[in-house]
Parts: structure tokens; C-alpha cells; sequence
């Protein structure tokens, strides 16, 4: 028994923020996805900027609310294309950078463009 309580102490819990993150990365290094985009509160920004950092993964800070923050990672291709069009929140995309960013996340194609229909449906209301 005093084993276990033993381990349990040792044990370091990860918030879950950072379990997603560590999946993101894993995801990222197997080749699943090119780009990866992980929005978390701005506490675990520091935490999250330094783990990949630590795995060589370039990354693109953006603010998202209060209280968060958007984090791309991944191709330093995607990235660049992501400081040249995400420069605004992203309820504020255009149909067609909001339909180019579901893309480049590896989004389904199909879902991508009944979504680009609808969003250029109500901007032509």
C-alpha cells in the first residue's frame, strides 16, 4: 500500500490542454497532418510555445479572445501562408481564406465546401 501512495505522489498530472498538445505533436511528427492549429488559455502559452521549441516544430502565435490563444505549428510552408492571411480573428476570414485554413488543416474537402457555400450565401444577404 505504501507503494502505491508511494508512486501516486511522484506522478506529475498534465492539464489536458497539454495531453492535446502532446497528441497534436505526435500527430505532427508521424506525418498525419502538416499543420496543426491548437488554441488554449494563455497560461499554457509559455508551457506549449517551450515544448515545441524543444521539438524543432515552428510554430505562429495569435490572439483568440480574452482569455486564449491560437497556436499553428507545423511545415514552415503552411506557416508562412498563415502570417500572410490570418491577421484577423478567425470569425472574420473570408469565405475563402476560412475555406484555404480548413484545407490546409487536412479538414474534409467536402465539408470545406458546403461550408464555403453557406458563408458565401450569407455575405450575399
Amino acid at each position: 500500500m505504501q507503494r502505491t501512495t508511494e508512486l501516486q505522489t511522484n506522478q506529475t498530472v498534465l492539464p489536458s490542454e497539454i495531453r492535446v498538445l502532446m497528441n497534436h505533436i505526435y500527430e505532427y511528427k508521424k506525418g498525419v497532418r502538416r499543420m496543426i492549429l491548437f488554441t488554449c488559455n494563455r497560461r499554457f502559452e509559455q508551457q506549449a510555445c517551450r515544448r515545441l521549441c524543444n521539438q524543432s516544430i515552428d510554430y505562429v502565435l495569435q490572439p483568440a479572445g480574452k482569455d486564449n490563444v491560437n497556436v499553428y505549428f507545423g511545415r514552415r510552408e503552411c506557416l508562412d501562408a498563415i502570417r500572410l492571411f490570418v491577421t484577423r480573428p478567425l470569425n472574420e476570414l473570408s469565405p475563402e481564406e476560412d475555406f484555404i485554413l480548413g484545407a490546409m488543416l487536412g479538414y474534409d474537402i467536402c465539408a470545406q465546401c458546403e461550408r464555403y457555400c453557406e458563408r458565401c450565401k450569407k455575405r450575399k444577404s
